[in-house]
């Protein structure tokens, strides 16, 4: 290196996101602190907010006595049933519009008919059709994650670059080998991506179901609480529910280091 010189940093990063811990828990913990002094000094009322050292004592008392377990185990259940449905189905169909022109011509149009319509509209429907118990919240939630995990899916299955399946096919690659090493893998992000969104969605589906004809589950929880006015209640369901997205974001996180650990 000559003198006068000096060493240039690599530069290519591609605006890779670098991970900065903690951040995010004073961000809540602060958020959360401003609203406790707030309650406790009477600039915000308490028929406005509640303060967030009660929601904590409620949160206390739902563990001591069990009921958080009880509204908890079929919350997850249905939560789970009916987003493997839903997201199954529609990575399936998206997959196949993606690569079929036949399924493209005869799919797109009934997808592009179904997502604009209200999934929480059609839950009279449901329950008319599965009846009031668990078969139409299944049938509620798998439907609301199918038509965004289907549109994210054939949207990804279109965007993967097309010089690397002109690659694959220059080499002699079959298709199905081709599908599997290079279309798949290329259009995860954009699945996982739609994932997040389609799940979150049934997050939303899911407390409305059960706040139709359930007797347990968290949107039961917050239906009971919110006729009674009970804010301490209502608030710790909420919170409830943003913990449960907080879980799922991350678990979809762990799955896209684990499945896309090739890119750089």
């Amino acid at each position: 290196m000559s003198e006068g010189s000096h060493e240039v940093g690599f530069r290519g990063g591609g605006f890779s996101p670098r991970r900065v811990r903690g951040v995010g828990v004073v961000v809540f913990v602060l958020l959360v602190g401003i609203a406790e002094w707030g309650t406790q000094a009477g600039w915000i009322s308490a028929l406005t907010l509640p303060k967030p050292s009660d929601v904590l004592a409620t949160f206390g008392e739902l563990i001591s006595t069990g009921r958080l377990f009880d509204h908890m185990g079929p919350s997850l259940s249905r939560l789970v049933v009916g987003s493997a449905l839903g997201v199954s189905v529609g990575v399936t169909v998206g997959t196949m519009i993606g690569l079929f022109s036949l399924a493209r011509a005869g799919l797109v149009p009934l997808v592009a008919a179904l997502f604009p319509i209200p999934k929480i509209a059609l839950l009279p429907l449901f329950v008319i059709w599965f009846g009031i118990g668990e078969g139409s919240k299944y049938a509620l939630i798998a439907f609301g994650t199918f038509t965004p995990t289907v549109v994210a899916t054939y949207g990804a299955v279109d965007n993967v670059d097309r010089t690397l399946i002109r690659m694959g096919q220059s080499f002699g690659l079959s298709w199905a080998s081709i599908v599997r090493k290079i279309v798949l893998p290329g259009a995860m992000p954009g699945i996982l991506s739609g994932l997040r969104i389609s799940l979150a969605i049934a997050i939303i589906l899911l407390v409305a179901a059960e706040m139709l004809g359930a007797e347990y589950g968290i949107g039961a929880y917050i239906l009971e609480a919110g006729s009674l006015y009970d804010l301490e209640r209502l608030f710790a369901g909420v919170v409830i529910l943003s913990v449960l997205g907080v879980l799922v974001s991350a678990v979809i996180g762990l799955l896209e280091r684990r499945l896309l650990r090739w890119r750089v």
